[in-house]
């Protein structure tokens, strides 16, 4: 006999406060493992598909985790220090953008740059708070021991933890399945298939779509000869997961620092605007409808409300954990809601009596 829906729900709410107690209270030590589970979800179907091309799980795994290893030590090597040295430049050299962009509105807007005027101690505001903040942000995090340390230790942990369970990942799943409560069983599976569904469209597909276009805006905007090319391409690239927001403010940043320095160099500066019009028809053509799909099941704004919830509550492991409880609560949405339309509550007592002889 099953448990009342009374039991059934309260059950299922300590469950859920248990798990929010504990990513409150132990975000930062489960860092590692969710970032190591995050890896191996995402490489599963690699490793799924070496397997039926004929190697072993414990093959595929290595095979991957070599492949990955390498990867990661090219990216250390050549393009991580670029990465920062130009994120530090662009922090130091904020303030004289500013005063550039000063100099170029008294010149043309003399009206609005009058000295005390509010634009102007805004702009000059802005340029010394970002060299401020944010080079004390980068140094700190830099020079800091314990920010070290909890870096080497992400290093040494989340590959350990990503290798053992991509390697477990199948036995896993079906270990969770025996423990599913038997009543509801199908019900869950139908559920996890479309959170998993929606997953792998989004972080799968729109994760490889935010590299691959990342990495296209940094080449082209440093072989176009912009300076801090990479950061740009780096910040564009990373949230291009947010629909128009990546170019939209990629676009802006690249044409803004190009301002300075291709002023009057209208073939350069008409490149770097190129660049991110040719990244939105790549985009949109190519990459999203084969790596996506049309229907991912994740609305931008419920995907921002999820983020900005778990990031304020839970910091950075709530923006970790924020995608997929998005999408976990999407689909739970979903399916209440045609439980809803289904139900006697929705249509009431005329379909009964039409339902009458």
């Amino acid at each position: 006999m099953a448990l009342p829906v009374k039991d059934q729900m309260k059950y299922w709410g300590i469950t859920t406060a248990i798990f929010m107690i504990v990513l409150w209270y132990l975000g930062d030590v489960i860092l590692p493992f969710i970032l190591g589970g995050a890896i191996a979800y995402f490489l599963d179907p690699v490793a799924d598909k070496l397997e039926r091309l004929g190697c072993s799980r414990v093959v595929a795994t290595t095979i991957i985790t070599l492949v990955a290893l390498v990867i990661f030590v090219l990216m250390v090597l050549l393009v991580v220090p670029t990465l920062i040295n130009q994120a530090i430049a662009l922090f130091d050299i904020a303030p004289q953008l500013f005063r550039d962009l000063q100099a170029f509105l008294s010149e043309r807007f003399p009206d609005l740059m009058d000295e005390g005027s509010t634009l102007r101690q805004s702009l000059t505001g802005i340029g010394e708070t970002i060299q401020s903040k944010g080079g004390e942000l980068l140094s700190t995090v830099l020079s800091s021991a314990s920010s070290i340390i909890n870096i080497v230790v992400l290093f040494l942990i989340v590959p350990v933890v990503a290798f053992y369970l991509l390697l477990d990942w199948d036995n896993m799943t079906a270990r969770l399945d025996t423990l599913l409560p038997r009543d509801h069983a199908p019900t869950v599976r139908i559920l996890a298939k479309q959170v998993d569904q929606t997953l792998a469209a989004f972080i799968r597909g729109m994760g490889t779509v935010c590299l691959v276009l990342g990495t296209y805006y940094a080449i082209a905007l440093m072989l176009v000869g912009l300076q801090f090319g990479l950061v740009v391409g780096f910040i564009a690239g990373l949230i291009t997961f947010i629909p128009y927001v990546g170019a939209l403010i990629g676009g802006a940043l690249a044409i803004g620092l190009g301002l300075f320095q291709f002023w009057g160099d209208w073939v350069s500066l008409g490149l770097v605007a190129g660049i991110f019009v040719v990244g939105q028809v790549l985009e949109g053509n190519v990459l999203t409808p084969k790596l996506v799909g049309n229907s991912v099941g994740l609305h931008p704004v419920w995907l921002l409300l999820s983020l900005s919830v778990f990031g304020s509550v839970f910091g950075f492991v709530g923006l970790l954990v924020g995608v997929p409880v998005a999408a976990a609560l999407g689909v739970i949405i979903r399916f209440l809601v045609s439980q809803y339309m289904g139900s006697r509550l929705y249509a009431g007592l005329e379909t009964d009596e039409q339902s009458e002889p």
